[in-house]
């Protein structure tokens, strides 16, 4: 439903899953949105809307060259309160909250909410080690079943772009030949991502209602 020529936004996600489940509800099943970036999956089930801004691919270059650092202080000055609610450490987001203000001259909106479904919230718990060893597992099965090769393709058939740059388990590729330092920076970021996905189920304002 995307390729990667492009960045698949969160009102585009919440577009397609609304279709989806539509689809499922009609054959008489019970939908299951499964997975770990959690804005995403609030933007559906609590029918969060988001300012639908077109894609600038000549400011998003700007931005990419800045460092996560100078794009978050950048944000904080321009609109603060979307900086306490932001995951700092996440390049693609703080570009896109950038990228919003700039094209509207406004901050960003506050997203409304559209409450659609009700909901059972199911949250899996591991310890720390088990989460690491389950993400170590997980990647050296990517490789063996080969992803070198699927970089590779996908590499020289839309070039080193902005999705590419930025996906885990893709940019490891782009400055190393080694796949023992590649494998081992993909698992690495692997579990700093895991760690924050945790953080916002922790935070996230209906963490009441997650069964962990």
């Amino acid at each position: 439903i995307a390729t990667p020529k492009k960045q698949f936004t969160g009102a585009e996600f919440r577009k397609c899953a609304l279709e989806a489940i539509d689809k499922i509800y009609k054959k008489g099943k019970i939908p299951v949105l499964c997975g770990g970036t959690g804005f995403y999956i609030q933007a559906v089930v609590e029918g969060l809307k988001i300012p639908a801004i077109k894609p600038d691919w000549k400011l998003r270059k700007e931005l990419e060259q800045k460092t996560i650092e100078e794009l978050f202080k950048e944000l904080k000055k321009l609109d603060p309160e979307r900086a306490k609610k932001i995951d700092s450490k996440n390049r693609r987001r703080l570009i896109r909250a950038l990228e919003i203000i700039k094209k509207t001259g406004k901050p960003v909106p506050g997203l409304k909410k559209e409450p659609q479904f009700e909901i059972l919230y199911l949250g899996i718990k591991k310890s720390p080690n088990e989460l690491r060893k389950s993400i170590n597992q997980r990647v050296d099965k990517m490789i063996k079943k080969g992803l070198e090769k699927e970089v590779k393709k996908l590499v020289k058939k839309y070039g080193w772009n902005i999705v590419l740059k930025n996906a885990i388990g893709y940019k490891e590729w782009k400055d190393s030949e080694d796949k023992k330092i590649i494998a081992n920076a993909i698992k690495k970021d692997s579990y700093q991502y895991a760690k924050r996905q945790m953080t916002w189920f922790h935070k996230y304002p209906g963490n009441k209602k997650i069964h962990w």
